[in-house]
């Protein structure tokens, strides 16, 4: 499944450059509360002037796909029409008692752990449908987790295109060369979503691989 997905979506992704007229489906995955709905968010203000999803302190705020079509980003004299496909974070575990410290009553707490579960299911089940993959990860944080490297793994088994994004490299904490020397074999583009930092340096590793 994951072959013949890779086949189809290099099949599309030749047509659309002889005509001219699709839109090349990127999502941005990655691991709760690394910054995915803030870069979408970044992505679609720069270029549609508008936002896609909500941003919140506590895990799992977006817990549905959601997609933002026709996204048309400019590369000097190019350009490359996008689908933004914002997912939920992934997880290997999810227990609705984690979020009983962020002031959520019990129900609450259950019904989102519950809807964070399906929202991982959804995730996974979209990359048959995706030309493309942002994966984000924290910079802040040590990279080698058990989500990036089974993403990672995923992405490398479907050949899918990928671009791996540094974020927060605003916060002093920030360390972008320990994701670069994790994963040596992929382009890695350290950003701040929030701030906007190295946001065309992005733009331009977009047009590259994704194109």
């Amino acid at each position: 499944m994951g072959m013949w997905s890779s086949l189809r979506g290099r099949f599309s992704l030749w047509v659309g450059k002889i005509f001219g007229r699709r839109s090349v489906k990127i999502g941005i995955y990655g691991p709760p509360n690394v910054g995915k709905t803030t870069l979408a968010n970044r992505i679609i203000r720069d270029w549609a002037g508008e936002d896609v999803g909500v941003v919140s302190d506590i895990p799992h705020e977006t817990r549905r796909v959601k997609r933002r079509k026709d996204v048309k980003i400019n590369v000097d004299r190019s350009s490359i029409k996008l689908d933004i496909v914002d997912t939920p974070g992934l997880a290997t575990k999810i227990d609705f008692r984690d979020f009983l410290s962020y002031g959520l009553e019990e129900e609450e707490a259950k019904k989102r752990a519950k809807e964070a579960a399906e929202g991982v299911i959804e995730s996974i089940r979209w990359l048959d449908d995706l030309d493309g993959v942002l994966l984000v990860m924290d910079a802040t944080e040590d990279p080698y987790t058990q989500v990036n490297i089974t993403v990672i793994g995923n992405m490398e088994a479907r050949r899918l295109p990928m671009l791996i994004v540094s974020n927060k490299i605003d916060l002093p904490t920030a360390s972008p060369v320990k994701i670069i020397e994790a994963f040596p074999q992929h382009t890695v583009v350290p950003i701040s979503a929030l701030k906007g930092n190295n946001m065309d340096t992005l733009y331009d590793g977009i047009y590259e691989h994704f194109r």
